[in-house]
């Protein structure tokens, strides 16, 4: 297959007239300055990758928003998912999978992480097969065509001090015996996609053993490895008062960090961890729109990155997708965080370029996937882009970044190629038709019953 672009960005910056060869899925040849062939795309992009997502919450959006008692928090949050959990059976979530990465291509993400805790029914137990939810997320990703680096969770406990799980997180339970099934049958299940990656992720320290945090990483030897740590103010204080030290701290101290990991939020650190966790080569996994939503805090971005660190942003909870409004969300937080403007982008550089690099590498090592720049050797992760629409009108180069994160719409992602896989068309899934239909008769059945 050959694509071929007006212009392109480049690893090397952006250049005219571009023929992308691809076979395989694999892009093999990127030839600047050819002659033209065949119908051309105005702009070409390296797609991004989605680093951190629950793809079954993407049908709860807008059902958590009502005040309750007291001061709402993540832990209000959380009690009112946990009842909604509840009602999902194995057809449920594959549906809603498939809903959210149709809506994911369309926003121009190539590839999602799928950090996946729902393993088991309700009320605790396993399916016949311990992997059945897996198996489900394979198959939306089948059907959709979107990429995947799959993580089933290990959640043993139900706090720090190794209470025992309760009520909705019966359904997350990993204990090794269990969990061992799970890995091994999520693996199965992803045998049949030719791109995906299977990783492990320890829930977070709250939720994980110390012996088992310890050996997590050799569980999938050589795979991506995401904890979600520092979230929230309440974690830190718990992991403070039972081990003596907050809980980045403790992670540099006891966990062998390296570009393997996904530290997914940290946005309770000091300056001090900030820059050691950054040194360590792991990605900051941040998740902006579910951050604000949740009221988790604000990502240390100025201190992280004079370190070097590496950041991928991802969707999280699901209340919203779109890889633009993560990127400026990221960005304007800091803006109000620092009271200044361009906070992330280097001296003389443009924010939209710097935030696209920035977040494509990171979100490529995050998944394990050789993504992230349209170069010979990497999956054929593309985007194209509406260059006509009024917002881009007579742009080029940065200054069309620029205005796509911070003055475009939705819809302006045209086509979108995942491994080669031409799955956004004229700005919509090729299959959201019935893809929809589905989720919409899932939330009809869902929300009578609730």
């Amino acid at each position: 297959m050959i694509l071929f672009a007006e212009t392109a960005l480049l690893p090397d910056g952006w250049a005219r007239d571009v023929l992308v060869r691809i076979e395989g899925g694999r892009i093999v040849e990127v030839v600047p300055g050819a002659p033209r062939q065949g119908p051309a795309v105005a702009c070409l992009l390296p797609a991004p990758v989605n680093l951190h997502s629950h793809t079954f919450q993407r049908a709860m959006a807008g059902m958590t928003e009502a005040r309750t008692a007291g001061q709402d928090s993540f832990w209000t949050w959380r009690a009112l998912m946990y009842r909604f959990l509840e009602r999902l059976s194995p057809e449920d979530v594959e549906a809603i999978a498939a809903q959210a990465m149709v809506e994911m291509a369309e926003a121009g993400f190539a590839a999602v992480c799928e950090f996946h805790y729902l393993h088991h029914p309700a009320g605790g137990g396993t399916y016949a097969d311990p992997a059945e939810l897996s198996v489900r997320l394979a198959a939306a990703a089948a059907t959709t065509g979107l990429g995947l680096t799959h993580l089933p969770v290990i959640y043993e406990q139900g706090g720090v001090d190794g209470r025992a799980l309760a009520g909705g997180q019966l359904r997350f339970g990993s204990q090794p015996e269990t969990y061992a099934k799970v890995l091994d049958g999520a693996g199965r299940a992803l045998a049949g996609l030719p791109d995906a990656r299977l990783g492990v992720a320890p829930h977070s320290l709250r939720a994980v053993s110390r012996g088992t945090l310890a050996g997590a990483a050799d569980m999938v030897p050589g795979g991506p490895v995401h904890i979600h740590i520092a979230e929230q103010v309440a974690e830190v204080t718990e992991v403070a008062a039972a081990w003596g030290v907050r809980p980045v701290e403790w992670a540099l101290a006891n966990l062998a960090l390296d570009r393997r990991w996904c530290m997914i939020h940290a946005t309770q650190m000091t300056p001090d961890e900030t820059a050691a966790l950054a040194r360590t080569g792991a990605v900051a996994g941040l998740c902006p729109i579910t951050e604000a939503n949740l009221g988790d805090g604000i990502f240390a971005a100025p201190g992280w990155l004079a370190e070097g660190g590496a950041f991928g942003v991802g969707s999280d909870s699901n209340v919203r997708i779109s890889w633009a409004e993560e990127l400026r969300l990221l960005e304007y937080s800091q803006r109000l965080q620092h009271k200044g403007r361009a906070v992330m982008a280097d001296a003389g550089r443009s924010t939209g370029r710097f935030l696209w690099d920035g977040a494509a590498r990171g979100g490529a090592q995050a998944a394990g996937r050789a993504s992230g720049a349209i170069a010979a050797g990497m999956w054929a992760d593309l985007l194209a882009l509406d260059c006509a629409d009024v917002r881009l009108e007579g742009l080029a180069g940065d200054s069309l970044l620029d205005a796509f994160l911070f003055a475009g719409r939705d819809g302006l992602v045209t086509d979108l190629w995942s491994a080669g896989r031409h799955i956004v068309q004229a700005g919509r899934h090729i299959g959201r038709d019935s893809i929809e239909a589905r989720f919409r008769s899932t939330m009809r059945s869902l929300r009578e019953a609730l």
